[in-house]
């Protein structure tokens, strides 16, 4: 890392949201001297939802960070068994200038113990599970507490990554990233949180989450206990 650099790290595990990291890379390699890095603990490669990532990087072969950022998916709870992923997540955070995740990645981070007392921002579905590890739950899309950086539910990594960009470079710098990418959200229905979508479309979504994520509760706080 140098005075003109910026190195910015997404820490990659199995069955990972892709557009949890794909957005707000999609923005933070925009950033003047920015070096992104896609990495996992093996290397290689990872399926995610049928799209396969090539050539990813070692987390133990990056040195350091200025930005590390945790993204969310089905695989949080495994992940957050994986010794060896969580050992590199608390090594990079350790001198990194902004630790940062979108959606469920929050719950990494606190499993870290890199959440104790600060508020932060997880999906609507699973953010019931932060105070396990000492944090704040909150509802907010984009959540700041001093360089703890935490986005909602998958698409909140894009305004996630505009805030830390303007943090970073300035609201004239994000405002034309923004600009360029043409992001102006116009969604077709107002479904998009738990209190605007229709009461029928809530409970299917919540029986699809709790059905594709048994034994959460019970994960988190294992997790919770090898803090």
């Amino acid at each position: 890392m140098t005075a003109d650099s910026l190195t910015i790290v997404f820490a990659l595990y199995p069955n990972v949201t892709h557009l949890d990291f794909t957005g707000p890379h999609q923005v933070l390699c925009r950033l003047p001297g920015a070096s992104t890095h896609l990495a996992c603990v093996d290397g290689g490669s990872l399926n995610f939802d049928g799209v396969t990532f090539g050539n990813l990087e070692r987390l133990a072969d990056i040195e350091a960070c200025d930005v590390l950022c945790v993204p969310g998916g089905f695989g949080t709870m495994a992940a957050m068994g994986d010794a060896a992923f969580m050992n590199e997540i608390r090594r990079l955070a350790s001198d990194a200038r902004y630790v940062t995740s979108v959606c469920t990645g929050s719950l990494i981070l606190g499993a870290a113990g890199l959440l104790k007392g600060r508020r932060a921002a997880c999906h609507w579905a699973w953010r019931d599970l932060l105070p396990l590890f000492g944090a704040i739950p909150d509802p907010g899309r984009v959540v700041r507490d001093g360089n703890v950086f935490t986005g909602g539910g998958v698409t909140a990594g894009i305004d996630f990554a505009l805030t830390l960009a303007a943090e970073i470079a300035g609201d004239a710098f994000a405002q034309s990233v923004q600009l360029g990418l043409e992001y102006a959200p116009a969604p077709p229905f107002n479904a998009g949180r738990p209190e605007t979508a229709p009461p029928e479309v809530l409970a299917a979504v919540t029986a699809m989450m709790e059905a594709a994520g048994p034994g959460r509760r019970a994960a988190a706080e294992a997790a919770a206990l090898d803090m």
